[in-house]
């Protein structure tokens, strides 16, 4: 018997002692505060808890080492002190998908109880052992201190209000800071089942046989699927149906992701321990890994060979002719890694029948277009499902394709019982898409005045087993291989690759931000050969309006590349070793892709409003950029709470939330309703004479073509931009990035710089360390603490400095700024390091410094 307090409460704990405290709290205690990020491992703190005033990260503590302990969540900190952390965390902005907030604020108030008034350097590093994906630990680091002064001050913390340009407060971000059980894995159903996936053991191999039997005899065990139990289309898929929902029998694996059956059991760990006794028989084969390999060998892997997606762009004269024109020619190849999204929440779903509908929850980035996929391999017609959108720890592109939700709605689908599968961190790795590697040979022309007269560029991107995102991120990565800037004269070929890697699919960046290091770092290497000055270079060309990008797109609004370039043009100047850069990141899919959105307001009682839509909140603050949109526009003391709703049975639609397009599309169509709203209050006296209306608005962006097209229409509806200056310390290391961006109207100023900051840091950590590490297709990097991920006290000054150039099409002026911030920064950092010791930089991650070869 194991004796302990838990908040204050004693408790005599008689179970098996190698249960962990986390599974204890959150399973038998129903303490959902300390959530479950790192499967064991004790990396992230997300589950962190005061242990005999010591904090722990009850993850990785056994039962049986807590007799006599006495242990605290956030349920048991004291009020006020909760109270005051969790607002000074929603008024700072520190909170984003808010998954790993409640850990964050155990570890505030452990810091603060030691010390009550520390500086900036001590809560940086009282937070270090503590991982945030979204926030870039900046506002993490401004809410505790000012928490720390409110404390000692007894002051109480007020929001800014929902208007246009203020910092008003994230939607639902006090709930999650406090611990409130909004994720999927919080969620308890009556009469739940668990499923658990069992992965192919090879990236290549026929799969003879898979024998259940053993497996199925386990004590708990209801049901164990596998291809055959699929009563419709076996393929999911966002572009080509080429991804198996199961390996049958007699067909051959494509990498370690692969699904070959799931246990589906009383519990979790019944399931987990029935995985382990299902015994597959393969014919192994040699995998393909290597991209080139891949483009010439006979062995197909996709269905119609290796090549995924090929694209060409050729505008102006012959390249070859224009390079031997050109006054300078430089010529490089670049090479960028596979990186994990690694967001703080694994992928999790649960499936139930709900009023007679198969209901499913889900993190999903497009709950439409993954509600048409279920139903397809369900056999059903679409209106027979509903996907219920719950909010997502994190996402960054990585919850955009069909993973989990389609195993939890099969098995619900069998046994009309609740159904919840959930993957482990490392099951997390192999299933879901990462951020594509790419090799990229580029040359670069300009003429005696520095005026760019051609660019050519080669570009392999591994796409891995299925094609995911691969078709529409190489046509991006060839679009965009011209960056922010004006060649006359393009020749890009560009190919996506199907080898027996992981997938690869959409991830902040989306193919702009492998192509941006290649083509910034060349520009460099051009001023190196040339003597032209790396400010006026970039100053002479980058975009301006009536200007075409390398993707043959003309822009056609004012574009503040040059101003921004002003900025920071005293500070690159005058500093000793540093790198800049510029980026163009396109705002929508583009590419002659319909884009629609649909929002509902529907008025209630007491000034309420309920507001549906069918975009997700992943972290990034959509569902509070459109409450300050209605805010702004209804202008009124009437509206006391704004409810958001994200289902798709309401039939509100909406696309998926990638390319930086949800601020764009959901806010213009949310203005349509809610001016319809406003009119309608001005005729009949207010809100409260329209209990019970609903107002409609749909929003459909302005027309496309794809690239390569022979109509003079645009490829997107808009663009971002942005430069950024990198400096570093006397001693080699990052000092300062400097971020100035051209993004529209800033509607939310925290959700605007947060956006920013976390978004450099999450591309500081791709350039510097991240590398999911892979061999012969198997997984090297097995752990979540060996990813390379940044932690506080990695992080340089941070500067971000917006230009507000309204954008005419976006809602007052807004456009997206999910991406943009991330495209600069590893040739920026290249850049740095080479002023620093001279060598040149053409592969990330990036090789250190050699403090050595610093120059005096």
């Amino acid at each position: 018997m194991i004796n302990l307090t838990l908040n204050g409460q004693q408790f005599e704990y008689t179970g098996d002692g190698k249960e962990s405290l986390l599974h204890w709290l959150r399973l038998t205690q129903k303490i959902k505060s300390a959530k479950d990020g790192c499967s064991g491992e004790g990396t992230c703190s997300a589950c962190l808890v005061q242990i005999n005033k010591k904090a722990k990260s009850s993850c990785s503590v056994l039962m049986e080492k807590l007799d006599g302990a006495e242990i605290v969540t956030l349920e048991g900190v004291p009020e006020e002190t909760k109270t005051t952390l969790a607002r000074a965390f929603v008024a700072a902005g520190a909170s984003q998908c808010g998954f790993c907030s409640p850990g964050f604020m155990m570890r505030a108030n452990i810091l603060l109880n030691k010390n009550p008034q520390p500086s900036r350097k001590e809560v940086t590093t009282a937070i270090k052992s503590s991982l945030c994906r979204c926030t870039g630990y900046v506002k993490i680091v401004d809410a505790i201190l000012l928490a720390s002064e409110k404390l000692k001050n007894k002051e109480a913390i007020a929001f800014e209000p929902m208007a246009l340009g203020t910092s008003a407060p994230k939607y639902q971000t006090l709930e999650r800071v406090s611990g409130a059980p909004l994720f999927i894995d919080d969620m308890e159903m009556d009469d739940m089942l668990f499923g658990v996936l069992y992965f192919s053991d090879h990236p290549r191999a026929k799969v003879v046989k898979i024998d259940t039997a053993k497996a199925e005899n386990i004590a708990g065990v209801i049901k164990i699927l596998t291809a055959k139990d699929i009563p419709g289309i076996h393929y999911l898929g966002l572009n080509v149906k080429d991804w198996p929902v199961y390996i049958e029998e007699g067909n051959i694996t494509a990498h370690v992701g692969d699904a070959l059956a799931c246990v589906v059991a009383e519990s979790d760990a019944i399931a987990r321990k029935a995985i382990k006794e299902i015994v597959v028989e393969y014919e192994v084969y040699e995998p393909l890994t290597d991209s080139e390999v891949a483009l010439k060998s006979e062995v197909k892997i996709g269905k119609d060979g290796n090549i995924l997606k090929e694209v060409n762009v050729c505008l102006g004269k012959e390249i070859e002719k224009v390079f031997a024109e050109s006054a300078y020619v430089v010529s490089g190849i670049y090479e960028t890694q596979l990186v994990e999204h690694a967001y703080l929440e694994t992928e999790s779903s649960i499936a139930l029948y709900e009023n007679n509908k198969l209901t499913v929850y889900s993190q999903s980035q497009a709950i439409f277009r993954e509600r048409e996929q279920i139903a397809a391999v369900l056999g059903l017609e679409k209106d027979e499902v509903n996907i219920k959108y719950v909010a997502t720890g994190g996402a960054f592109g990585g919850k955009l394709n069909t993973t989990v939700q389609v195993h939890s709605a099969l098995a619900t689908y069998h046994l009309k019982r609740p159904v919840k599968v959930k993957l482990s961190r490392f099951e997390s790795f192999k299933m879901h898409p990462k951020k594509h590697p790419m090799v990229m040979d580029y040359k670069l022309g300009c003429d005696k005045d520095g005026k760019f007269t051609g660019l050519a560029a080669k570009i392999v991107a591994d796409s891995g087993a299925y094609a995911s995102q691969g078709i529409p991120v190489i046509i991006k990565a060839a679009g965009h291989a011209g960056g922010a800037y004006f060649f006359p004269n393009v020749k890009v070929n560009a190919k996506a690759v199907y080898t027996n890697n992981l997938i690869s699919g959409a991830m902040r960046g989306f193919g702009s931000s492998q192509v941006n290091f290649a083509l910034e770092s060349l520009i460099d290497e051009l001023c190196e050969k040339s003597g032209f000055d790396k400010w006026e270079i970039r100053y002479k060309n980058v975009l301006e309006k009536g200007f075409t990008t390398t993707g043959g797109d003309k822009v056609t609004k004012e574009v503040g590349l040059k101003k921004a370039l002003e900025i920071l043009k005293h500070d690159y100047q005058s500093a000793k070793f540093a790198g800049l850069a510029c980026a163009a990141k396109h705002c929508g899919i583009g590419g002659g892709h319909p884009e629609v959105s649909h929002s509902k307001l529907e008025v209630l009682a007491g000034g309420k409003i309920k507001l549906y839509h069918g975009w997700n909140e992943m972290g990034q603050g959509v569902d509070t950029i459109l409450q300050q949109l209605l805010h702004e526009t209804l202008k009124t003391d009437e509206l006391t709470e704004i409810e958001v709703v994200v289902a798709t049975e309401h039939e509100v639609l909406g696309g998926g939330t990638v390319a930086s397009r949800g601020t764009i599309l959901a806010g213009n169509s949310l203005l349509e309703a809610a001016n319809l709203l406003k009119k309608d209050m001005d005729e009949h006296g207010g809100l409260a004479a329209l209990v019970g209306k609903s107002y409609h608005g749909k929003y459909a962006s302005p027309r496309t073509v794809p690239l390569n097209s022979p109509e003079d229409e645009r490829h997107y509806f808009g663009y971002s931009f942005a430069a950024q200056l990198v400096t570093l310390s006397d001693q080699g290391n990052i000092d300062k990035i400097i971020s100035v961006h051209d993004s529209g109207r800033v509607v939310n100023k925290h959700l605007y710089e947060g956006q920013v900051e976390g978004g450099i840091v999450m591309a500081l950590g791709w350039t510097l360390s991240e590398n999911l590490v892979l061999n012969k297709g198997q997984i090297v990097t097995t752990k979540f603490n060996e990813l390379g991920l940044l932690r506080s006290t990695d992080i340089p000054k941070i500067e971000v400095i917006p230009i507000e150039i309204d954008d005419v099409e976006g809602p007052m002026g807004a456009k997206g700024v999910g991406e943009i911030e991330c495209l600069p920064v590893a040739p920026a950092v290249a850049a740095a390091f080479r002023a620093f010791d001279g060598q040149r930089r053409t592969k990330l991650p990036l090789m250190p410094i050699k403090k050595h070869h610093a120059k005096k």
